[in-house]
C-alpha cells in the first residue's frame, strides 16, 4: 500500500484519500464490499466495528456499529446510490451522533499495470461547518488508520491468509 493522500478541499466542501494497493482491483473491491470482512478494517484499532446492514446495491442501505473498550457505541449508516462493479461505489454516510450532517461517499477502483489498484475516495458534505466537523483534529488520523488496516486486510487476502480477529 502507498502512502496515504489525504487532502481536504474547503471550497468544495470535501476530503480525498488517494491510495495505491498491490492487488487485483476486484481483490480490492471485495475486500471494501465484503460484509464478513468490512469489520476487520473498518475505524480505528480501538474499537470494534460490527456489520448490522450491508446491501451492497443500488437503494441498499448499510449500518455499521462501533464499540469501544468501555461498551460506548457509535452507529453510521447509509444508501448506496451508484454500484459498478468492480469500478465505483457511491454512497451516504451519515454518523447517527450527528444525524442529518450526510455526506456522499464515492470511491473509485482503477486498475493499474503490475496488478495494482489505485482506490480514490472522495466525500463531500452539503457545508463548510459539516467539512469541519468532519475533519477535526483527530479525524485525519483515524480515516488514515482505517485505510492502514484496509491495506493490511488486502495483503492477507492477496497472500492467501486466514484473516481473523486478532490480524486486523
Amino acid at each position: 500500500m502507498s502512502k496515504n493522500n489525504f487532502v481536504v478541499n474547503r471550497e468544495e466542501r470535501a476530503y480525498t484519500v488517494t491510495l495505491i494497493f498491490d492487488a487485483p482491483r476486484e481483490m480490492v473491491w471485495k475486500v471494501y464490499t465484503d460484509p464478513a470482512l468490512v469489520p476487520k478494517w473498518w475505524g480505528p484499532r480501538g474499537l470494534t466495528t460490527i456489520v448490522h446492514k450491508m446491501d451492497v446495491r443500488v437503494g441498499g442501505v448499510w449500518r455499521y456499529i462501533q464499540k469501544d473498550a468501555d461498551g460506548n457505541e457509535y452507529a453510521f449508516n447509509g444508501v448506496y446510490k451508484e454500484v459498478d462493479v468492480p469500478k465505483r461505489l457511491i454512497s451516504t454516510f451519515e454518523f447517527e451522533g450527528m444525524a442529518g450532517q450526510i455526506a456522499t461517499d464515492t470511491v473509485t477502483f482503477e486498475e493499474l499495470p503490475d496488478g495494482k489498484t489505485k482506490v480514490t475516495s472522495r466525500s463531500t458534505v452539503d457545508s463548510l461547518e459539516a467539512l469541519e466537523a468532519i475533519v477535526q483534529p483527530g479525524m485525519e488520523e483515524g480515516a488514515i488508520e482505517t485505510w492502514e488496516r484496509f491495506g493490511e486486510v488486502v495483503a492477507m487476502v492477496r497472500a492467501g491468509r486466514a484473516v481473523d480477529e486478532g490480524s486486523a
